[in-house]
């Protein structure tokens, strides 16, 4: 079942990379009492992530955090590594976006926004979306209906919602 508006959102550990190296954190603990932009892309430097829908998020962190979001993170199944390294070639580590790593597919999985890309050497991955939690809550959702596209899940279509 996909998650909708009004679930909160499954618990998770994902990944990051930190100066000590890869580094565990809860997505519970970055979403209590938060306002936050959560949105997943199916992989790291893959042409749309890496050259539209990061970006929109890069571009519009200061028109997001001035409309009350507290934090904005990005999910991707990826490697701590790479999600490290994604975070730096994007500028989204200079914008305050904390890229994690649900290097399993773990979290997109529990909320039914996982896809099968096998057929294209991806494997599990993560449907394009953005959401606005609340205190762990869905207040707005949007997914794509295409890995390929990234219009109703942008940063900028994220701010028309709030």
């Amino acid at each position: 079942m996909t998650i909708a508006v009004g679930d909160k959102l499954p618990e998770a550990e994902l990944f990051e990379m930190t100066a000590e190296g890869p580094g565990k954190v809860s997505l519970g603990s970055l979403t209590a009492g938060k306002t936050v932009a959560m949105f997943g892309v199916p992989g790291a430097y893959t042409p749309t992530c890496h050259l539209k829908h990061m970006p929109s998020f890069v571009d519009q962190a200061g028109a997001l955090k001035a409309k009350g979001v507290d934090a904005i993170l990005c999910v991707t199944v990826n490697d701590p590594f790479v999600v490290g390294e994604w975070a730096k070639a994007t500028g989204a580590a200079d914008a305050g976006i904390r890229v994690l790593g649900d290097s399993d597919a773990a979290l997109v999985k529990a909320m039914g926004l996982d896809f099968d890309g096998s057929v294209v050497g991806l494997g599990a991955r993560s449907q394009r979306f953005s959401a606005l939690v609340r205190d762990g809550e869905i207040a707005i959702l949007a997914v794509e209906d295409a890995p390929s596209k990234a219009e109703a899940t942008t940063a900028e279509a994220l701010l028309a919602a709030i």
